[in-house]
């Protein structure tokens, strides 16, 4: 299957583009959360974040900083929310990030999921260990 993010980096599907260079294209989301609502996204196919070559995670998101930058300014925004998905809601299995125009009472409330805590100290120290315990077999 064909990547539609790969076709819009190449020119070949349109999309109203705010940014590209060598490494990103940045370009407005087709269903925003907000207007000025952007995707950025390598120009390289890269599926998540974690296909992501080391060195090219600083490039990127120096990028990604600032597209945000840019985006509050442009937007006249008071803040902002960047996110990305990796596989698990992912639309386009091509790594992006979102960065969303923020201001005050705009009707965004926290996450899009429900929020849970841990049932016990010991509970969220187990879970920080298997996290440490992960990050020794990277």
């Amino acid at each position: 299957m064909e990547c539609l993010f790969c076709a819009v980096a190449a020119g070949e599907v349109e999309a109203p583009t705010v940014y590209a260079d060598d490494q990103v294209v940045a370009f407005l989301d087709h269903r925003p959360l907000f207007h000025g609502h952007v995707l950025v996204i390598p120009r390289r196919h890269v599926p998540t974040l974690t296909d992501l070559r080391p060195e090219e995670v600083g490039p990127y998101f120096e990028r990604v900083r600032r597209m945000t930058a840019a985006v509050e300014r442009g937007m006249a925004a008071k803040g902002s929310f960047v996110a990305t998905n990796s596989r698990v809601s992912q639309s386009v299995p091509h790594l992006h990030v979102h960065v969303v125009p923020r201001n005050p009472k705009d009707g965004l409330r926290g996450f899009f999921w429900p929020r849970t805590r841990y049932a016990s100290p010991e509970e969220a120290a187990e879970t920080a260990a298997r996290i440490r315990q992960a990050l020794e077999h990277d």
